[in-house]
């Protein structure tokens, strides 16, 4: 059992930190991490080694080389630390990605500096999710300070890339055993989706160019070459009519928010067809021979990915069928399937009895409409106990004037440093 008086003193400290978290947070937000193209990433992740060092972590720095976006200008760096408790047990992992995305129009504080005003601390990346790693690292912090590491392991990993599919971030470490179930028993990713939610997985996506080709012509003579953006209009027209009133049919049992995305959508990214146009705008005198599009499909855990993919080649083929000349290729980008921890594993009524306790109400359960790190952890690696809980309101991701409010990390460090020590202690007990 937790002792009572070891949580009264784990929140004393965590209230006690509140100057440091803030300035944690502020020393995050002015590395300058925007991604593309990965700037800033040695640099932040030598700062998280040194503060995990300095705690007696054990420290590891890799890079995720051999990633197609790792680059000697653009190295892909993460960051891991390792406590040790004295006696076996589980260990619970933090993992947070260092990088942001770009800065954008419209702010109106510096986006870099780590204004604080007002109980927030502004900056890009101060939601999403520097805030939520300052949180999580100040909950290790109160843990191992008040002596409350006597068993398991607790870790902390800063990885790149998460914004831009996290392929040489957690990805990169899921594949070479970090987030293997043999070292790992509980992740923890302090995204922000407000402190009194826990985000249980998120839907299934496939990223894929669809290319319709036809045949080249003088653009005076159209009737003598086929026009693949003709081509490509029946394939949209075909989506539009036939499939999507399908999708919006289709309604998932995951507590997905915002509401729409309960169901199965498909969202046209980028679309391009024909010749380049020369620099001075002028058309190229061609019938276009190619046209190329892009499709987002976000789909639902009671989909299958054959089907999915399925019925796009279907209605590629009645357009082969129906328009002479015309054919097509598909070009995978990414897929992922969905994942979600069951509502009921330890992991998430864990962090429920501590959002009671310090909310009064219990936590609102959500899935996400789209992917985070969770598909790298639960797929490349085993670790399938693993959610996202953090401080920081969802929709102020992105935007400009991005802030994270002082209390809600506050809130949220106590309930991630409460239930860390809980499974700690219970799954040593159960053993």
């Amino acid at each position: 059992m937790i002792a009572a008086e070891d949580i009264t003193r784990l929140f004393a400290r965590i209230d006690a930190s509140r100057d440091a978290l803030v300035s944690l947070t502020q020393d995050l937000l002015r590395f300058p991490t925007i991604n593309p193209p990965g700037t800033d990433y040695r640099a932040i992740c030598a700062y998280l080694g040194g503060w995990l060092a300095a705690r007696g972590g054990a420290v590891q720095q890799i890079r995720a080389e051999g990633e197609p976006d790792d680059s000697d200008e653009f190295p892909r760096w993460n960051v891991i630390g390792r406590f040790e408790g004295a006696q076996p047990g589980p260990c619970i992992h933090f993992n947070g990605h260092i990088d942001v995305v770009e800065v954008g129009l419209g702010w109106t504080v510096p986006p870099f500096e780590g204004l604080v005003k007002d109980g927030r601390v502004y900056g890009r990346g101060a939601c999403d999710m520097k805030g939520g790693i300052a949180a999580s690292l100040i909950a290790i912090d109160a843990l191992l300070e008040c002596g409350l590491l006597t068993r398991g392991a607790l870790e902390f990993s800063g990885t790149a890339d998460e914004e831009s599919g996290g392929f040489g971030g957690a990805g990169y470490l899921a594949r070479h055993g970090f987030f293997d179930r043999s070292r790992v028993d509980h992740v923890i990713i302090p995204e922000p989706l407000n402190p009194d939610r826990i985000c249980l997985g998120h839907r299934g996506v496939w990223w894929a160019e669809v290319e319709i080709t036809g045949a080249i012509g003088h653009g005076a003579m159209p009737f003598l070459g086929v026009n693949a953006i003709a081509g490509m209009g029946d394939l949209l027209g075909l989506i539009e009519r036939d499939l999507m009133p399908r999708l919006g049919n289709r309604v998932t049992a995951m507590p997905c928010m915002p509401e729409g995305a309960r169901r199965a959508t498909l969202n046209f990214n980028s679309l391009h067809g024909g010749q380049p146009e020369p620099g001075d705008g002028r058309p190229a005198p061609v019938v276009a021979d190619r046209c190329r599009l892009v499709l987002d499909r976000r789909y639902l855990v009671e989909e299958d990915f054959a089907t999915v993919k399925g019925e796009i080649i279907e209605l590629l083929d009645r357009v082969k069928a129906t328009r002479a000349g015309i054919d097509y290729s598909i070009r995978e980008i990414m897929t992922f399937e969905p994942t979600m921890t069951p509502p009921d594993a330890p992991l998430v009524r864990t962090l429920d009895h501590w959002i009671e306790q310090l909310f009064d109400r219990p936590a609102t359960l959500i899935a996400s409409p789209g992917t985070y790190d969770q598909k790298h952890i639960t797929r490349h690696g085993s670790v399938q106990a693993c959610v996202a809980y953090g401080p920081g309101i969802l929709d102020l991701a992105h935007q400009p004037d991005e802030w994270v409010g002082i209390d809600d990390m506050i809130a949220s460090a106590k309930v991630m440093a409460a239930a860390a020590l809980t499974l700690l202690h219970e799954r040593t007990e159960n053993a």
